[in-house]
């Protein structure tokens, strides 16, 4: 089923494909389903499916209508594209276990908390190269690497086909701040905005990022803050911290009516310049124009400290593909930091004095500042947003003392 967008004063961005994919079952056609589910084979989806799933269902991950097939599979893993020639880098699948199921067959996927969360309709049964996908998605078959390691951990054997979802997450926190991509396509139309920017994070924000978000906001309409809160390593800061420090800096230092701060339900994939990709087309189907990709995009270090990724192979897996295929224009930015001779924000582009002048600090250092109580500088950080990492993180020490 398809979800349209229509206002006679602005004409929203098409979403991938070409068509707004929603996999979520009619209120009748659940309840049959709950009948009938426990007489299915059964399947408990990780955190990772459950994530995908969710954004198979809502549209996000639009033009699938379901995890992925062998050829669709295929073609992502080796060319980036769907059979239909879509643009695609990363497969979406689900794991076949020990389950004994054969094609034709429905299924029914359980959250780990046993809820019945969807049905998927059994297409195809197959085996993947675990390894050839690794190095083909991520540059590495190290399972050191975080998105390596759910790929061995899922195992070989996959099912695929289309999905009825019954059921998403209910999102108890902030449930205020979650818009499917048709609820932010109509809140975009209904604010006259006909370009949109928008700006992945999982971190919370520092004044670098600040910087390049309202470089953006110059150029554009309107800005979507829109945090990933799906499946994060351990020691990401978790959603709830994060948020938390969005709402204090859009609230003291935006525009609110320039600015609309959303949830993304997907999981990081730390797949560097191919996440890329994938999170252009994401903001693409939530209705965005336009998408900030900067340095180190979804990076991911080695065990040694060293990265996966160059610092702009983001930038440059861009040029692969015709602008129309990727339908999104990206919107490149280098390293930025707060220079003390120029007194600003700056980056490589526009500032020519020595590295002593700027102001820089690892994710390591800001970490331990943070964790004994001291602020970083204010060139770093907003001391609003400074103090509500403090307080999360003391929290957090606490509950796990």
């Amino acid at each position: 089923m398809s979800q349209t967008v229509e206002n006679p004063k602005v004409r929203p961005i098409d979403p991938h494909g070409g068509v707004l994919v929603s996999l979520l079952a009619e209120p009748e056609q659940a309840r049959e389903w709950q009948g009938r589910a426990a007489a299915l084979p059964r399947h408990t989806l990780s955190q990772r499916e459950r994530c995908d799933l969710e954004m198979l269902a809502i549209g996000a991950f639009s033009p699938l209508d379901g995890f992925m097939t062998r050829d669709d599979y295929h073609g992502s893993v080796d060319d980036m594209r769907l059979t239909d020639g879509a643009v695609w880098p990363f497969p979406v699948t689900l794991s076949a276990g020990d389950a004994n199921v054969a094609e034709g067959q429905d299924v029914a996927l359980y959250a780990e908390s046993g809820d019945l969360s969807g049905i998927l309709h059994v297409e195809d049964v197959f085996q993947r190269d675990v390894k050839h996908e690794a190095k083909a998605t991520y540059g590495t078959d190290d399972e050191a690497h975080p998105g390596v390691v759910q790929i061995y951990r899922h195992g070989a054997r996959l099912l695929g086909g289309a999905l009825t979802v019954l059921a998403t997450p209910p999102h108890a926190e902030f449930p205020e701040l979650y818009r499917v991509p048709a609820q932010t396509r109509a809140l975009f139309a209904e604010r006259g905005w006909r370009r949109v920017v928008a700006f992945q994070t999982r971190n919370p924000i520092h004044r670098a990022h600040e910087y390049l978000t309202k470089c953006a906001l110059e150029v554009v309409d309107g800005l979507m803050l829109h945090p990933l809160v799906g499946e994060t390593k351990g020691e990401d800061v978790p959603a709830d911290i994060r948020i938390r420090c969005y709402q204090v800096l859009l609230e003291k230092y935006y525009p609110k009516t320039r600015t609309v701060l959303g949830l993304l339900p997907a999981s990081m994939r730390y797949g560097g310049p191919r996440e890329a990709i994938l999170h252009a087309l994401m903001r693409k189907n939530y209705g965005c124009t336009h998408f900030i990709v900067g340095r180190d995009h979804a990076g991911a270090n080695r065990p040694d400290g060293k990265p996966y990724y160059g610092s702009y192979d983001a930038h440059l897996i861009f040029e692969q593909f015709a602008p129309d295929e990727i339908g999104i224009t990206p919107l490149f930015f280098e390293h930025t930091f707060f220079c003390r001779t120029c007194d600003g924000m700056a980056s490589f582009k526009t500032c020519g004095h020595d590295k002593a002048n700027h102001m820089t600090l690892s994710g390591t250092k800001v970490r331990e500042m943070l964790t004994s109580g001291q602020e970083p500088p204010p060139e770093f950080s907003r001391p609003e947003v400074a103090r509500i990492l403090i307080e999360g993180y003391a929290a957090l020490a606490q509950k796990s003392a």
